[in-house]
């Protein structure tokens, strides 16, 4: 895609211009009539979120005046409030990238495994067993202390990939230099493993994580990098975290290299754990062969794709690719129901669909609102690990999942409703 040139050249003038980095848009017309699901909150902005609170909705509106957006941005039903721009927030640009939109979880996202396995062929075994067996084989830390690098084939060659994409780009991961460590690892936060029954009663493995350590390495980098140019060219922007960097410069290149591996080191980092739960998911039902469909998506990161008649980087923030055809997974929360679904290919969305749930409360509100016993409650019949650790992933810190899904009826078709019967979540 060649971008216009006034980003081309933005760094290029003098401080004292004070330059305006305006982009001419095409004349791309909003419809006039929208659906019940949708609702017009500016000329560039179409929300799908009936949970919507004045934060989230400042930030969308904020990131939405950015003067490079191109046709519109789509606020996805899980909406809400984040660093510079809100989580849940499809975001198409023309000849530039915001990194902190991107996130420092770069490449975050699902993978679930569909098996041929009933729920009968595995409810006299001992959940607990699984459970033991799945916090042995994948970190839930940062991967320091990761000693499966050698337990299982397919880990090598998985490294191997990641270390020629990186020499063959020139990917610089001198700041990480235990990143091979990190490769199968959970970490915390929301980031989790279930084991699923679909409403036929036959398992799904499912589980959440993205790019580690090393990929938040690459992104504060990046972000500090975009901070630090538009302030030496007095670019007024309304956030900092909605500091840019335009194509055509080395900076642009060298993030979009980076970015890059660090989306496919994100996806191969949960194929190893999903290759290692089904390892120990195979070994504690006595079954083999399990495994008849896999979905791997991302939900945080940029993809170049056309919208309204022109090349665009889109940039998912917290929402999936929902192309009319491609399958997707649509976590709730802790202890509530996740979602696979089709996408339907929703031009005003964006062919986009919501990540998650989608929090009401801050963790800190949440410890301050709920206690451990609270969890216990709403986790009733769930294996899981219990104490204080996860009070701020109950599902009453979270929106109604069911909420999300009736507003994105528009974008995506629901396959299959998942409830778990087990969870591990990260340390």
């Amino acid at each position: 895609m060649r971008a216009h040139g006034t980003v081309n050249t933005i760094f290029k003038q003098h401080p004292r211009h004070k330059p305006r980095p305006w982009i001419k848009g095409c004349a791309f017309q909003l419809p006039q009539q929208l659906p019940k699901a949708q609702r017009r909150l500016s000329h560039k902005l179409i929300n799908w979120a009936s949970l919507l609170d004045d934060t989230t909705e400042q930030q969308a509106k904020q990131t939405a005046r950015m003067p490079f957006i191109h046709p519109h941005i789509a606020l996805m039903p899980d909406a809400h409030s984040g660093k510079g721009s809100a989580v849940g927030t499809v975001i198409p640009t023309l000849g530039a990238v915001i990194p902190a939109a991107v996130g420092v979880d770069i490449g975050c996202g699902m993978v679930g495994v569909q098996t041929h396995i009933h729920h009968r062929t595995i409810e006299h075994l001992p959940l607990s067993d699984l459970r033991e067996m799945i916090e042995e084989t994948i970190p839930l830390s940062p991967g320091n202390y990761n000693d499966h690098l050698t337990r299982f084939d397919f880990t090598a060659p998985r490294i191997h990939a990641l270390e020629v994409h990186a020499h063959d780009n020139q990917v610089d991961l001198t700041h990480s230099p235990k990143w091979r460590n990190q490769l199968g690892s959970l970490g915390g936060g929301n980031h989790f493993i279930e084991l699923c029954l679909d409403e036929t009663d036959h398992v799904w493995l499912f589980l959440h994580s993205g790019s580690r350590g090393v990929g938040n390495k690459i992104a504060q980098k990046h972000i500090k990098i975009a901070q630090q140019l538009c302030a030496q060219w007095w670019i007024d922007l309304p956030s900092r975290d909605l500091a840019y960097l335009a194509e055509g410069t080395l900076e642009f290149s060298t993030y979009l290299r980076d970015l890059t591996w660090a989306q496919k080191f994100a996806f191969e980092n949960r194929a190893e754990m999903m290759d290692r739960f089904v390892a120990v998911f195979t070994q504690w039902s006595g079954t083999d062969d399990v495994e008849v469909e896999r979905i791997n998506c991302h939900h945080n990161y940029t993809v170049k794709e056309r919208h309204a008649g022109k090349d665009v980087w889109l940039t998912r923030k917290g929402a999936v690719d929902a192309h009319e055809g491609v399958r997707a997974m649509i976590p709730g929360s802790m202890g509530t129901r996740s979602y696979v679904v089709t996408g339907l290919g929703n031009r005003a969305g964006l062919c986009s669909a919501p990540h998650g749930a989608g929090r009401r409360f801050s963790r800190t509100e949440a410890r301050r609102r709920f206690t451990a016993d609270d969890l216990a409650a709403r986790m009733g019949g769930i294996e899981y690990r219990h104490g204080d650790a996860w009070v701020d992933e109950i599902p009453d810190a979270y929106k109604d999942i069911d909420q999300v899904m009736n507003d994105a009826r528009d974008l995506v078709r629901v396959d299959h409703t998942l409830r778990q019967i087990l969870n591990v979540k990260g340390t």
